[in-house]
């Protein structure tokens, strides 16, 4: 199974977006399951169910700056920005958004947005994607 079926996987039974990423990427890093859930845990919902940025591209973005590091500081900086830069610019050419929110078309921030959510299944339905998308995009970048 590659990274994004694994990421999907982990998603589908239990683990939020953010968790679900880090506990996969994460683990070459060493970072483990237990530390990842708990790293993950308020990132979901886009940063603790505010519908801002997605838990899996926030957590995509963490794993970067894990990965992409120099013994210089001010190129690892340079490194970890332009590859920021560019995980988002492809999830962008995706979806159009980062943002929980406008992925999801409802604001899981209110009672009302996330009364929609709920009832049509969309963290379910429509989530597994961006969860996806992100393992792809980050398993790309990583490969770089």
């Amino acid at each position: 199974m590659d990274n994004a079926a694994r990421t999907v996987d982990l998603f589908l039974n239990g683990r939020i977006c953010s968790q679900a990423v880090l506990t996969v990427f994460g683990e070459p890093y060493g970072l483990d399951s237990e530390l990842a859930q708990k790293l993950g845990r308020p990132l979901g919902g886009g940063m603790g169910r505010l519908g801002r940025t997605c838990g899996a591209v926030t957590a995509a973005i963490l794993i970067l700056g894990l990965a992409k590091d120099h013994a210089d500081k001010n190129e690892a900086k340079r490194i970890a920005f332009a590859s920021v830069q560019e995980f988002v610019r492809r999830f962008e050419a995706l979806h159009g958004t980062v943002e929980c929110k406008n992925l999801l078309g409802a604001d899981v921030s209110t009672k009302e947005g996330l009364k929609q959510i709920q009832e049509e299944k969309l963290f379910a339905t429509v989530c597994p994607n961006f969860v996806g998308d992100a393992a792809n995009i980050l398993d790309e970048l990583l490969a770089i």
